[in-house]
């Protein structure tokens, strides 16, 4: 993509350019900005720059859960398919 998308983050806007969607980056975007809102409403002593610290940290966190979450249901996936490739065979011999 190579459309400029304006964003808003904490009340500033930004024009951005992304290889993602239009939409894709407005989700982005309103997901940070909710999530630098959520730290800075729980710590108000906290300067920007450790508030995006933290922020940009909670995000890594949730996606690399993500990832785990995921690993362990793709090698569920192929256990129940390789089970469910022995029975097939057991059947069809």
């Amino acid at each position: 993509m190579n459309e400029k998308v304006k964003i808003k983050i904490r009340d500033r806007e930004y024009a951005i350019r992304g290889s993602d969607d239009r939409e894709q980056i407005l989700k982005a975007a309103a997901c940070v900005d909710k999530k630098l809102k959520e730290i800075s409403d729980s710590k108000k002593e906290l300067s920007e720059d450790r508030t995006a610290i933290l922020a940009a940290l909670d995000i890594a966190g949730d996606y690399f859960q993500l990832i785990k979450e995921k690993e362990v249901l793709l090698a569920e996936i192929d256990s129940r398919s390789q089970r469910l490739i022995k029975s097939l065979n057991t059947v069809l011999n």
